[in-house]
């Protein structure tokens, strides 16, 4: 699976390239995903090309998550289609994951987050 990161206010944004994150392709979003979270404690995942999510995908997810989370640091997701959103209500990954609208708006939580802290 091909995924696009940029950076923005040293927060990595992370983009899957592809419709699905479903078992056929959750090791590789896996595999992209492992040097990504060892160089960025703070990582955004953009979602909006993600059309659909199965339980591989939400595993997946959730391994992110704790990556960052042993790290010091957090993931955050933003662009969630109304589809990968149900599942996620389904699931109560929503109560699980900070979800944003945008990227901005996520980015803008961690600077949020760290003057919460100091």
């Amino acid at each position: 699976m091909e995924i696009t990161t940029e950076t923005m206010d040293g927060v990595a944004v992370v983009t899957p390239r592809s419709e699905y994150l479903i078992a056929g392709n959750v090791d590789d979003f896996r595999r992209d995903m492992g040097p990504v979270l060892e160089a960025n404690p703070n990582v955004v995942l953009d979602m909006s090309q993600l059309q659909f999510v199965d339980s591989s995908g939400i595993g997946a997810f959730l391994s992110c998550l704790r990556r960052v989370n042993a790290a010091g640091g957090d993931l955050k997701l933003c662009g969630i289609t109304k589809q990968v959103y149900a599942v996620f209500q389904i699931t109560r990954m929503h109560r699980i994951f900070d979800i944003f609208d945008t990227r901005d708006e996520a980015v803008q939580s961690f600077k949020s987050q760290d003057a919460g802290t100091t």
